[in-house]
């Protein structure tokens, strides 16, 4: 199974560290996510721009096996949708993969009840329409502009549910290809489309969307088509590393999975980056040295 990750720098470059301690920290994450899961899968691939190979291959010297500048078709695109270079990365896939965030480590495989699996996802999770109505106003909006939504959307909110699921894609992946690769370019039609474009205008904070078209489109995708006798992906099923986000959340049961994904506030926290400064500056010195050269232009 090759193991996949994808750097945006756009993004990167106006909200600069993304939650991380410092600018050294979210580097360091790089090197150990990398580290951790080239172990077990050591067919590896980025897809990023020409500024994050530059960033990540040319000057830290990340040893991918495979480098892709196809997130340079997302130039033009605001960079407050920063799930647009996750959703390129697996529309773009051929072989039976994993996608791993930056701010994962894979101490060990995954099991194999896993990347055995169709589709597999992070967990599940779980939301109240009255108290995430995100999906509700993005369907106002469009409702408002005359602009459509995708099929599977329409198919699930028909269903009547007061709850919505999201997938959440800290780690995502499996072996059918297809069906990912149709969920992922479904989700970037979505953003991309013009028609769509005076919809979103009405929408200006892109960030808090991201989740929604990444991880609600996927469960929408997932249900629907398992559903439809006439998919060509029906019966599709999704199997979840963690139970539920509580389990994921609980690092009891992370540590004997050995999956450590760093959420949230967890970025930022003293302890944290103390801890991965220590194991990177102990496991590898050469690429730490390498981060501060780079932070500091003497690269």
């Amino acid at each position: 199974m090759r193991a996949v990750w994808s750097f945006w720098s756009k993004p990167f470059q106006v909200r600069r560290n993304i939650g991380w301690y410092s600018d050294l920290h979210h580097l360091l994450s790089w090197g150990l996510s990398l580290r951790t899961a080239r172990r077990h899968y050591p067919e590896t691939a980025l897809i990023t721009d020409r500024p994050g190979k530059e960033l990540l291959v040319d000057q830290l010297r990340l040893p991918f096996v495979h480098v892709s500048t196809e997130l340079e078709r997302l130039t033009d695109v605001d960079p407050g949708w920063w799930a647009l270079g996750k959703l390129v990365a697996y529309s773009i896939q051929d072989h039976p993969f994993i996608h791993i965030d930056s701010d994962a480590f894979l101490w060990k495989a995954l099991p194999q009840r896993l990347t055995e699996s169709q589709v597999f996802a992070l967990c599940p999770v779980f939301y109240a329409y009255s108290c995430n109505p995100l999906p509700i106003e993005i369907e106002s909006a469009f409702a408002e502009q005359g602009a459509e939504l995708p099929l599977e959307w329409q198919w699930v909110r028909e269903r009547g549910s007061t709850y919505f699921r999201e997938e959440a894609c800290g780690v995502l992946g499996g072996q059918h290809v297809a069906f990912l690769r149709h969920y992922a370019t479904t989700a970037l039609t979505f953003v991309l489309n013009p028609d769509n474009a005076a919809a979103w205008s009405r929408l200006p904070n892109k960030i808090c969307l991201n989740t929604i078209v990444e991880q609600f489109m996927l469960s929408a995708c997932i249900d629907y088509h398992r559903s439809d006798p006439a998919s060509p992906y029906r019966g599709i099923q999704v199997n979840h590393l963690f139970s539920s986000i509580d389990e994921a959340l609980d690092e009891r049961r992370a540590a004997k999975l050995g999956h450590t994904h760093l959420l949230g506030a967890s970025k930022s926290h003293p302890v944290v980056a103390k801890r991965l400064e220590e194991r990177v500056r102990r496991e590898d010195p050469a690429y730490f040295s390498r981060c501060e050269r780079v932070l500091s232009g003497t690269a």
